[in-house]
């Protein structure tokens, strides 16, 4: 669930990119996404394997005996939720980072440029943006069906061991300044770096809302047999 939902906000930007003509620049770099696929997304995903089955499972309904890991509803709430809204998180910060620069549509943004300074760290944002998302969305994974407060938010430690590294890898890739040049980013301000701090809490909590809202559904259904 966790490797499939930050998938969409890493494949949108390329779609806008293609569809706009290009009248919108390349929010990520590959690089970028490199920087994401084996720097911030491996401890998470691994630490995730550590949680303890959630509470309540043993009340519900056993899966079909021929229902395998990857099903079609594991795949809506990854793509079709979690990551949709992480990608619109991370669209929103690299537009709205662009569009305070003065840009519009179709400016140039390549090197040499006036905005080009402003490009790169408008994708760097959507960089961290997208790492933000991920630490959203590692919380939210945690349960299916459950609330993440009946788990407790602090009790997997691997996980949280693992978030820190990823914002100490974070704050490397983009205050450094020998990494700038290899993966395109750039030092940005408190108010850049605001922008994105929302993203877990809206993230996880939007996810704790739908599985409140399946519990809800679930109990209606229960009275009404």
């Amino acid at each position: 669930m966790y490797i499939f939902a930050h998938a969409v906000p890493e494949v949108v930007p390329f779609l806008v990119f293609a569809l706009s003509g290009g009248k919108i620049p390349l929010p990520i770099t590959v690089m970028q996404i490199l920087a994401i696929d084996l720097g911030t997304d491996t401890l998470p995903a691994l630490a995730l394997s550590r949680e303890p089955a959630e509470p309540g499972l043993m009340d519900r309904p056993p899966r079909k005996r021929g229902q395998g890991v990857i099903s079609g509803r594991m795949l809506a709430r990854a793509w079709g939720f979690l990551g949709v809204i992480s990608a619109l998180l991370v669209m929103a910060g690299f537009l709205f980072t662009l569009w305070r620069a003065g840009w519009h549509p179709g400016d140039a943004t390549g090197a040499g440029s006036p905005l080009h300074e402003a490009y790169r760290q408008a994708t760097t944002v959507s960089w961290l943006g997208i790492v933000a998302c991920q630490v959203g969305t590692a919380f939210a994974v945690r349960t299916g069906h459950a609330s993440l407060r009946s788990v407790g938010v602090l009790t997997n430690k691997p996980l949280l061991a693992a978030i820190g590294f990823a914002v100490a890898f974070a704050a490397v890739i983009v205050y450094l300044p020998a990494f700038h040049g290899l993966f395109g980013t750039e030092d940005l301000s408190l108010g850049q770096v605001a922008t994105v701090l929302p993203f877990p809490f809206i993230v996880w909590g939007a996810d704790e809302i739908r599985r409140w809202l399946r519990r809800r559904r679930t109990d209606q259904e229960k009275i009404g047999d």
